[in-house]
């Protein structure tokens, strides 16, 4: 019998990149580098005969990505694999599995998450593009978990529910690419309380949006420091305008019909989240574009009318609710919605688990999509975790030429799972 703490570093990375595709010769490369991969190798328990590090994480991954999220199947796979391989078999016993999850570092797991979600947006095919740019969306929701202490001191249930009769609850906020719908950066804190709302959540994001990105958001995060702190670091947008807000296009330098450009002021209450250094920093006014289509007011900083005709923006902005299926597809068909750990610091893990294993997902996608001359967002998700679920025992094994057989086929088949076609 052989034994898995023999296995080199680099065939431990090579493996753990085979079981998610991530091959060279594929398109979208680079999603987890090798040396953030050896950090996590090194972060636990790496004399581990069963449970390293990166097996650790292959085994948090494909947990949450199957049907009940149990530990117990975790294990159970983690058996199967390790027979085909010749290994000994490990205990059915969860215990040495969740003590190895625990020792997985937060840090490294966020990374994983931005960087796979940001290599995948910035790779997006350029037919994938909206007039050059990389649409991005942010939206926020809300997960729930198990009600123990620990979990409602850090995540309290909504105030308005009675101890006993509800769950801890946590908000995140998201940014997704719209091409590709990897989750490119997220934020986590309470439902209730100061500086919990999505706007708070939305400011420690903002830095991961370039220039050559284009916003998306509704009303709720149109206020005049989001636009002002976006407009600085050069990132357009187009936000639906606030409900409170009366539009009067006799105002303004005229464009067209309900077009127009404007200065709005900065207010003199400052925006809770924001520092008074950095409120005192913003311009004391800004010209935005205000515009109408059916009815619906939008504001946008794309101030050139030709190149950008309102109806088009409002095309383009129609495009928003995809943020709000992929959040129903991480937390209907992924287990996200009732989260499964029982300390608040796993909780973050798991919910980071959870993205990086939906960035995977998301990656392969965008690989058949980009071989099969498709759009990602028209291929099915859960087709796609069928397939690698499958897969993943096979993956581990196969090397060269073996690999590239399995995979192609593998990549054809997701690129045949069209949204709306599914038998």
């Amino acid at each position: 019998m052989k034994n898995s703490s023999r296995l080199s570093l680099r065939i431990q990375i090579r493996s753990f990149k085979n079981t998610f595709f991530q091959l060279n010769d594929l398109p979208f490369k680079g999603l987890l580098p090798d040396d953030l991969i050896e950090a996590i190798h090194q972060s636990g328990n790496i004399r581990s005969t069963v449970f390293t590090p990166l097996v650790t994480l292959r085994t948090f991954l494909f947990q949450v990505l199957s049907s009940t999220g149990a530990c117990k199947e975790a294990v159970a796979h983690v058996l199967i694999e390790r027979i085909g391989q010749d290994y000994n078999a490990n205990s059915m016993n969860t215990g040495p599995y969740c003590k190895a999850r625990l020792r997985l570092q937060l840090p490294h797991l966020t990374k994983a998450v931005t960087s796979s979600g940001q290599v995948l947006h910035e790779q997006a095919s350029d037919n994938w593009l909206w007039n050059g740019y990389r649409v991005m969306l942010v939206d926020g929701t809300t997960l729930l978990m198990p009600d123990t202490d620990n979990n409602q001191k850090t995540y309290p249930q909504q105030s308005a529910q009675k101890p006993g009769l509800g769950f801890p609850i946590v908000r995140l906020v998201g940014l997704l690419s719209l091409a590709t719908g990897s989750c490119v950066d997220y934020a986590i804190g309470p439902y209730q309380g100061k500086r919990t709302g999505e706007t708070s959540l939305f400011s420690h994001l903002i830095q991961s949006i370039g220039e050559h990105d284009l916003l998306l958001a509704d009303r709720y995060y149109t206020s005049y420091a989001n636009i002002a702190l976006l407009t600085k670091q050069g990132t357009p947008l187009v936000f639906r305008q606030q409900s409170t807000v009366k539009s009067d296009f006799r105002r303004g330098q005229h464009l067209g019909a309900k077009d127009h450009i404007i200065s709005i002021k900065k207010p003199k209450k400052k925006t809770v989240w924001i520092s008074d250094m950095a409120w005192k920093k913003l311009p004391d006014e800004l010209l935005i574009r205000e515009f109408s289509v059916k009815g619906t007011v939008y504001v946008t900083t794309l101030m050139d009318v030709r190149t950008y005709p309102k109806k088009s923006l409002a095309e383009l902005y129609q495009q928003r609710w995809q943020i709000e299926v992929n959040f129903r597809t991480i937390k209907t068909h992924m287990g996200m919605e009732m989260l499964r750990c029982k300390t608040a610091e796993m909780i973050k893990k798991e919910i980071a688990v959870h993205l990086l294993a939906y960035n995977l997902i998301r990656a392969n996608i965008a690989r058949a999509a980009c071989l099969n001359n498709k759009e990602p967002r028209h291929l099915s998700f859960m087709a796609a975790v069928q397939l690698m679920r499958n897969a993943a025992s096979l993956c581990i094994t196969l090397t060269g030429m073996a690999l590239g057989k399995l995979i192609l086929p593998l990549l054809i088949a997701m690129a045949q799972t069209d949204i709306g076609q599914r038998n």
